[in-house]
């Protein structure tokens, strides 16, 4: 299924996308399992970002290109960081760059997000999938001067600002999306294309990810994890391009969809 979270008359609710293009109600939870399709057509409110999480975590370095262009070995491990909930935004909602501790350098990072539907702790290679609610676009935004340049390496500072984590602009689920290791992947800058490659060059496929960030570690029903950024990216750029106020960014992949946003 396609699943968008929508805000009804009622608060926020979600939907299954038809091929025709109308939505039916999801009535109950994804998230505590007990969701069904109705038969009920709605018409959705404002799209809102697929999950509202109380965990994200973003995996660096994940990319072999990205890895190489910011002159980096591969890591043998996967090297993960967080950013705060209030970091997301709804798909089509402006980023909005911060004023009271600005930035001179936000860049974009176009990233498959995995959103787990159920709690998942200890979690095989084999299994890892089956923890898997679905999966969308998102936008790790960052700011580089706080992460790159100042204070010893403010990594979660850099990428947990208000918006700084737009999702969207739909949740697909496994059934619909069984290779999320072979997708076309792209970021679309005031209609340039700034990345462009595929999640089959993640160094860490979606597995060994899940596998690796549970082990002994609870990930509560809901987390979203970011699982890299293919190369491309503003800071690596000659010159570097960053983030401006009236840009439009888009991130697409194949099989998901467009996630746009204005920034402000």
């Amino acid at each position: 299924m396609r699943l968008i979270r929508h805000l009804s008359p009622t608060g926020p609710a979600y939907a299954a996308l038809q091929p025709d293009g109308s939505a039916l109600e999801i009535a109950g939870d994804p998230l505590a399992g007990t969701h069904r399709l109705t038969d009920r057509v709605v018409v959705p409110g404002p799209r809102l970002a697929p999950v509202a999480p109380t965990t994200i975590i973003g995996i660096c370095l994940n990319y072999a290109k990205h890895a190489a262009e910011g002159r980096k070995e591969p890591p043998e491990r996967p090297i993960w960081f967080m950013k705060l909930p209030g970091s997301v935004q709804n798909p089509g909602a402006p980023i909005r760059l911060p004023r009271l501790q600005p930035t001179e350098k936000p860049d974009y990072e176009a990233e498959l997000a995995i959103v787990l539907g159920r709690d998942c702790r200890d979690a095989t290679r084999e299994n890892a999938l089956s923890y898997v609610l679905g999966y969308t676009c998102a936008n790790d935004v960052s700011a580089r001067d706080w992460q790159r340049d100042w204070s010893g390496s403010q990594w979660c500072h850099a990428k947990s600002f208000d918006t700084f984590c737009p999702l969207g602009p739909v949740l697909v689920t496994p059934d619909e999306l069984t290779t999320p290791n072979a997708l076309r992947i792209r970021s679309v800058l005031n209609g340039a294309v700034m990345q462009d490659s595929s999640t089959a060059d993640m160094i860490f496929d979606v597995p060994a990810i899940i596998a690796f960030l549970s082990a002994d570690k609870t990930l509560p029903a809901g987390t979203v994890i970011l699982t890299g950024t293919p190369e491309g990216v503003g800071f690596a750029r000659k010159p570097p391009v960053w983030l401006r106020p009236g840009d439009t960014i888009e991130v697409e992949i194949e099989g998901i969809g467009t996630l746009t946003n204005p920034v402000e």
